[in-house]
C-alpha cells in the first residue's frame, strides 16, 4: 500500500486484525462483529468511514461531556498547540496546569486544595493509594497500611488499582500479583437474598470491620453513589455519608473515585455533593477534558500534602510521576471543559433530560426480560434476565448484552454493555428528542434479541 494511497475499508480492517489488540475484547470473535471504523464526529454523533451516523450513547466510553467537536474546546486546544504541546512538570510548570489546578480546587468539595496530575483513572486511584500509604508512615503510624473497598469494586487496571478492585471476572487471574484488601459487601439490592434491608446490612458489616481493624486501616476507596463497571449498581441514599462518617470516627482516610461519576454524570458536578461528603482524596479522569485528551487528577487536602514536606535529606518526597503529567494540551482542554459548564449552564440544562430518560425507561423496565433499570442522573444500567420471576441470568457466553448492542447499531445507536447489563451513558449535551430516540431503540433492540 503506497503512502499516498488512502486505504479502503476492507484494507483497514485487515490491518486492524493483523496488528491491533483491542482492550476488553476476545480477539478471536472480533471479526465476527463487523467492526466499525470511526472516521469523524459531530455533536452527539459518531460517523463511520462509510458515512453512517450513530448516536454516541455511551459517550465514547464515558468520557465525552459536551459533544464532539465543541468549538470552545476545539479552539482552546488549537490555541495551546500554537504555543507549546508539552513540557514536563518535573522542575518546570505551565500556565494551563496551574490554572486548571486552581479551578479544580475551587469547584471540588471544600478542603481539596492540592492537585497531582496523571494520565488515566487507574493512575489517579493508584496515586491516592500510594499517597495514603506513605501519609500514615510519615505520620508515625506505619501499621495503618490496609485498604478497604467494596465487593465488585472496579478502580482501574494498574496493579495497585486492580488490588483495590474486586471484580472476579477482571481481577481473579491476577490475584497472586496483588496486595490483600478488606471488603465491604456491595448493596446490590436486586440480587440481595438476605433478610431485612440490603443497604443497612452492608453498613452493619462495614461497622464491624472498622471497629475490629481500624488501627490497621489506611483508607476506604469507593465509587460514590454508583459502582459503574459492576453494572451500574446504585447505592441507597445515605450509604456514602454513613461510610464517610465511619472513616471520620475511626481515623481512616476516604478516597472517592469519581473517574466515572464526576463532571455531571450523576446530575451534580461531583457525586459526593449529593451527600455533602468531603473526602480526603478525589480521583478524576474521563470527563475532565470533555472527552478530548487523556488526563487525570488526584485532589487531596493540605493535611495530606503537609505530611510530605521536609528537607531533601528527609526523603519525604512523593516519588511518583508520569512523563505527560499536566500536559498543557490536555489541561487547556480541561479548562475549556469547565468554561463550557459555566457558559452553557450544563448542570441546569441536563435536569429535564434526566427526567425525560426516567419517563422513557419505564416501558423498558416493564419488558419481560428486563430485571431492573437503574438510573442516577445520566448513568443508566438495564439488567437483562432469562426469567424475570426467578431473576435467572443469561450465561456469560450467550453475550446477550453484546447482541442487544449490535441490534442497536442497526438503529443508529452505539452502546457498550457490561455483561448482561446494557449501559446508557450519553453525553451531557443529549437532547430530549435524542433521549426518546435512544430509549425507543433500546426497547426495540431488547425485544428483537430477547423476544417475549
Amino acid at each position: 500500500m503506497g503512502a499516498h494511497m488512502t486505504p479502503t475499508h476492507d484494507q483497514l480492517l485487515a490491518l486492524d486484525r493483523r496488528h491491533l489488540w483491542h482492550p476488553f475484547t476476545q480477539m478471536q470473535v472480533w471479526p465476527d462483529d463487523d467492526p466499525l471504523i470511526i472516521a469523524a464526529a459531530e455533536g452527539n454523533y459518531l460517523v463511520d468511514d462509510r458515512g453512517q451516523r450513530y448516536l454516541d450513547g455511551v459517550s465514547s466510553l464515558w468520557v465525552n461531556v459536551h459533544g464532539h467537536r465543541h468549538p470552545v474546546i476545539d479552539n482552546a486546544i488549537r490555541a495551546q498547540l500554537g504555543r507549546v504541546a508539552h513540557s514536563t512538570l518535573l522542575g518546570l510548570t505551565s500556565e494551563p496546569a496551574i490554572t486548571l489546578a486552581a479551578r479544580l480546587a475551587h469547584v471540588a468539595p471544600p478542603g481539596l486544595s492540592r492537585v497531582f496530575y496523571s494520565d488515566s483513572g487507574s493512575t489517579a486511584v493508584e496515586i491516592a493509594v500510594k499517597m495514603a500509604y506513605q501519609y500514615w508512615r510519615q505520620r508515625g503510624r506505619p501499621e495503618k497500611q490496609r485498604f478497604v473497598a467494596l465487593a465488585e469494586a472496579y478502580h482501574g487496571d494498574t496493579v495497585g488499582s486492580v488490588s483495590i478492585g474486586g471484580m472476579e471476572l477482571f481481577h481473579e487471574r491476577f490475584r497472586d500479583l496483588l496486595f490483600p484488601v478488606e471488603r465491604i459487601p456491595t448493596p446490590y439490592a436486586y440480587r440481595w437474598q438476605g433478610d431485612g434491608d440490603c443497604g443497612a446490612w452492608c453498613l452493619a458489616q462495614a461497622e464491624k470491620l472498622f471497629a475490629q481493624k481500624n488501627h490497621t486501616l489506611a483508607a476506604l476507596v469507593i465509587e460514590p453513589l454508583v459502582q459503574g463497571a459492576a453494572g451500574m449498581l446504585m447505592q441507597p441514599p445515605g450509604f456514602l455519608a454513613r461510610l464517610a462518617a465511619l472513616c471520620n470516627k475511626h481515623d481512616v482516610l476516604l478516597i472517592c473515585d469519581e473517574v466515572a461519576t464526576g463532571f455531571g454524570r450523576t446530575g451534580t458536578l461531583f457525586a459526593v455533593e449529593q451527600e455533602n461528603v468531603r473526602p480526603d482524596f478525589l480521583c478524576l479522569a474521563k470527563g475532565i477534558t470533555g472527552g478530548y485528551l487523556p488526563l487525570a487528577a488526584t485532589l487531596t487536602t493540605d493535611a495530606v500534602y503537609e505530611a510530605f514536606l521536609g528537607t531533601v535529606a528527609d526523603k519525604r518526597t512523593f516519588f511518583h510521576g508520569h512523563t505527560y503529567t499536566g500536559n498543557p494540551l490536555a489541561c487547556a482542554a480541561a479548562n475549556a471543559n469547565l468554561d463550557v459548564f459555566e457558559q452553557e449552564r450544563t448542570l441546569e440544562r441536563i435536569q429535564p433530560i434526566i427526567a425525560t430518560l426516567a419517563r422513557q425507561l419505564r416501558s423498558v423496565e416493564a419488558m419481560p426480560h428486563v430485571g431492573e433499570v437503574r438510573q442516577r442522573g445520566l448513568m443508566v444500567g438495564i439488567e437483562l434476565v432469562r426469567d424475570r420471576k426467578t431473576k435467572a441470568e443469561y450465561a456469560y457466553g450467550d453475550r446477550l448484552g453484546h447482541r442487544v448492542c449490535l441490534a442497536l447499531r442497526k438503529r443508529g445507536i452505539l452502546l457498550r454493555p457490561l455483561g448482561n447489563v446494557i449501559v446508557l451513558m450519553p453525553p451531557l449535551s443529549l437532547t430530549s428528542d435524542e433521549a426518546k430516540t435512544l430509549c425507543t431503540a433500546v426497547f426495540e433492540a431488547i425485544d428483537e434479541v430477547c423476544g417475549k
